[in-house]
């Protein structure tokens, strides 16, 4: 290894893009969005798959749900109202994709305006 390997090594980090949380939340939103679609299409021999992602973004919607309840959480009152019953939704409408009874086509349309909404608050500084 030469010196200069080791002085891009060194400094590699320090040039990655920094990640902000809006970015991070997008990121686990879009992986998250992207299995409940690939997955909804498999028919019954997909369906443990399926579910797997539907307890994935139940999982994500609970966190988001817990955070926005907290008194100390930043948020406006009321995006955080409207956050909880999102959650609310998510929570009640998985049911129904687990029983069968229903599309994940609803859950895919609420994260993806939340994604749109991420995207579009990254050109304002937070």
């Amino acid at each position: 290894m030469n010196i200069e390997t080791l002085a891009r090594s060194a400094y590699s980090d320090a040039m990655a893009p920094t990640k902000t949380g809006r970015s991070t939340e997008y990121q686990i939103f879009a992986k998250i969005t992207h299995k409940l679609s690939s997955t909804s299409s498999e028919g019954v021999s997909g369906f443990a798959d399926l579910a797997a992602a539907v307890f994935e973004n139940r999982r994500l919607w609970n966190v988001l749900a817990t955070d926005v309840a907290d008194s100390d959480n930043g948020l406006p009152a009321a995006l955080r109202a409207q956050i909880f019953y999102l959650a609310e939704f998510t929570e009640a409408h998985s049911r129904k994709v687990l029983a069968r009874e229903a599309t994940t086509a609803p859950l895919i349309e609420v994260n993806t305006a939340i994604m749109r909404g991420l995207r579009a608050g990254a050109a304002v500084p937070s």
